[in-house]
């Protein structure tokens, strides 16, 4: 397997328009969501900055996708407002952009995708370039660019040639990944993006994220389950419950004993590594305190 390790890139390989770490690239301001009559997000505040990594987190059904799809245009707030501002336009409605002007500033990479048959991996990827390009393919000079570097960061691209039919769940979500990536815009949404991956790939893709939030200038926003993959990748935790967002800030000042415990009915223990500094969580269930059977040989003795 290949390492998705960060390729150094020239300067002029770098996003032209990266902006300064910490500037507010999307943000949701008093959202509210629904399906149909069912309200499922009330009033949620989110910032995401340029440069900085955000983690939605909570249990299942606490809104956590849902505020992120509303933050890619997916999901329209029944009230509230979504914003990509600009220097020269702060307050710009995301809802009112054109599709491809949105696209080119704003990528989600979603649980599920449907898997197409009878195209590569390649085509696959390139496919992210559809927002930089007119007619018949044309005007995007710095496609073929971003395309290689796409595939060289995710580690697709010795099955660049392969059909994306015949790969594992694991290849085909660092493909729609690389996808995302090829996109090459300013902000990237992550919804659950570790699903479907083994151990060692679930680390690297959350590496990659730490990459390009530190080295390129790119707002990320991602939902996870895992709490310590959270803590350990995030700049800044947004704790959802219930469809509204609890806490927001650092991991340590979120990620706390009894916020945990409240939000996932199920007592919660949190420590601090004295190694790395970084919050871990200790779920505790009914046989938490189980000791280790000893084996055969030695129960014999």
């Amino acid at each position: 397997m290949a390492n998705l390790t960060l390729v150094s890139l020239s300067p002029l390989d770098v996003r032209p328009d990266v902006t300064a770490r910490g500037t507010v690239a999307l943000e949701g301001a008093d959202l509210h969501l629904a399906y149909g009559e069912v309200d499922v997000v009330r009033g949620a505040e989110l910032v995401l900055r340029a440069g900085e990594v955000t983690a939605l987190v909570g249990p299942n059904g606490s809104g956590k996708s849902t505020l992120l799809r509303s933050l890619a245009r997916l999901h329209r707030p029944t009230s509230g407002t979504v914003r990509l501002p600009r220097e020269d336009a702060p307050d710009e409605d995301a809802f009112a952009l054109h599709p491809k002007d949105f696209a080119r500033r704003v990528t989600l990479l979603s649980q599920s995708r449907p898997t197409p048959g009878g195209v590569t991996v390649a085509e696959v990827v390139e496919y992210g370039r559809h927002p930089h390009r007119g007619r018949w393919r044309a005007g995007d000079p710095d496609g073929a660019r971003a395309v290689a570097w796409a595939m060289t960061v995710t580690g697709v691209v010795a099955m660049a040639g392969r059909a994306v039919d015949e790969l594992s769940g694991g290849e085909l979500q660092r493909v729609w990944l690389a996808s995302c990536l090829a996109q090459d815009t300013g902000v990237l949404l992550l919804d659950e993006p570790t699903n479907h991956l083994d151990l060692r790939y679930q680390v690297e893709i959350l590496d990659l994220v730490r990459d390009l939030a530190d080295d390129h200038g790119v707002a990320v926003g991602v939902v996870l389950h895992d709490l310590d993959q959270a803590a350990a990748v995030a700049d800044t935790v947004a704790l959802l419950d219930r469809g509204r967002v609890v806490g927001t800030g650092a991991a340590a000042e979120v990620l706390t004993g009894p916020a945990l415990t409240q939000t996932y009915g199920i007592r919660i223990d949190v420590t601090t590594d004295p190694a790395s500094g970084r919050v871990r969580t200790h779920p505790v269930g009914r046989h938490a305190d189980r000791r280790p059977r000893a084996t055969t040989a030695h129960a014999a003795r």
